[in-house]
């Protein structure tokens, strides 16, 4: 397939697709997506090797936000009977972050629920970060809290945090249909700020909301543009009790083309896949391995994940091995420059719940754009899977054992 050879010789060389290209890509029929998958996994495997590397998830303070994004179990008004606790202590943090390290997690992202954090929140989770820091040699932090203030992410940074997450999640056109209470600018600024004080950015998207395969590419080419060094690509888990409840819009066949697309746009930059991998991807999870580089160990921030001995024992049956803490995730040219989604841009510039699960919005929903394009697929999407969404019983803010 001419388009396929073509990303690859793009992706090899860092030089980004055309808006049309990555849109074909989306468009692909079943019966070459194993063509789709190889052609992405030749570009990841050449900036990434058969590496997997290992984040967790640490929900500091779970639900009681007082933001209305419309896909999310925590949001102001969510019936989703999730847990619900304020602010966990240093120490019990910690410990959550140490079965994440035991399993063979190299980054702990620690995540909180909220607009954004107070100043005497960033200093709670500036201990939280030093303690984690002192207690397991080589882990990377990444700190997920809402809508930096002026000289937060700086503080943040001081007490050893490496990393930030915020989620652009759908295209600035779109952003107003699933959040009102903050704006995608909003979102963006917070982004630069943390890069400016020398925190690798952390920004993706989730998918699964009725989107248009033009609002999948306007937020692809948004990040590669917004420069992140890790990009989460999170696919809807449609919670009970949230206004997209009834969002069953995703098969694994798509998943894995967005992967695909992804890949191809940000070819060296980490992409992790994030939620709702176990809900949508099902039994073809394995297959995505061949176009991300990173995902999450076991739970997410308020629904569960598989088993954690299961999703290594997934890296190990599919020819992959896990990043040891000694492993440089990036390619050198991208560590030692501080980030970029690719050396030649064709339009310009260059280039992921929380640090992956949720935390941020994604497309319209209802009758809202990408509609139609849903209505569609209607035809060819499984019936709802409401048995695979397990709300998190475990692990942070509970006395049950981490997943890990």
């Amino acid at each position: 397939m001419d388009l396929l050879n073509t990303l690859v010789e793009k992706g090899l060389r860092r030089e980004l697709p055309t808006r049309e290209e990555a849109l074909a890509v989306l468009a692909t029929p079943d019966d070459d997506l194993l063509d789709v998958v190889a052609a992405a996994g030749k570009v990841r495997r050449q900036w990434f090797g058969r590496r997997v590397k290992l984040n967790y998830l640490v929900n500091l303070k779970s639900g009681l936000c007082p933001e209305d994004c419309s896909y999310c179990s925590q949001r102001l008004g969510s019936k989703a009977e999730i847990l619900k606790y304020t602010w966990l202590k240093p120490d019990e943090a910690t410990r959550a972050a140490a079965a994440g390290v035991a399993g063979g997690a190299k980054r702990v992202c620690l995540v909180a629920s909220g607009r954004g954090p107070t100043d005497r929140d960033v200093d709670r989770v500036s201990q939280t970060i030093e303690a984690i820091k002192e207690q397991n040699e080589g882990v990377e932090v990444c700190a997920c809290l809402g809508l930096l203030s002026e000289g937060q992410a700086g503080r943040l940074r001081s007490a050893g945090a490496d990393a930030y997450n915020h989620n652009l999640n759908t295209s600035e056109g779109t952003y107003g249909a699933i959040t009102t209470t903050h704006t995608y600018a909003d979102r963006v600024e917070t982004v630069h700020q943390a890069q400016a004080a020398g925190l690798s950015a952390c920004s993706g998207l989730i998918a699964g909301m009725g989107e248009s395969d033009s609002d999948l590419v306007d937020v692809v080419f948004a990040l590669r543009e917004l420069d992140p060094d890790s990009v989460p690509v999170n696919f809807l888990i449609p919670f009970e009790g949230t206004p997209l409840a009834k969002e069953w819009n995703l098969t694994p066949q798509r998943c894995l083309r967005i992967l695909a697309m992804v890949r191809f746009v940000c070819p060296d930059v980490e992409v992790r896949l994030a939620g709702g991998r176990e809900v949508h991807l099902r039994s073809m999870q394995p297959l995505a391995l061949h176009l991300v580089n990173s995902i999450f160990l076991g739970d997410y921030l308020t629904s569960e994940g598989q088993a954690g001995q299961t999703d290594l024992d997934m890296i190990a049956d599919a020819g992959f091995e896990v990043e040891g803490a000694g492993t440089t995730t990036l390619p050198r040219h991208r560590a030692e420059a501080g980030g970029g989604c690719a050396a030649h841009s064709e339009g310009g510039g260059t280039q992921a719940d929380g640090c992956g699960s949720h935390s941020g919005g994604c497309a319209p929903c209802g009758d809202g754009p990408g509609a139609e394009a849903a209505a569609a697929e209607a035809a060819e999407v499984p019936a709802a899977r409401t048995d695979l969404v397990s709300v998190r019983r475990r692990g942070a803010g509970t006395d049950l054992a981490p997943n890990a």
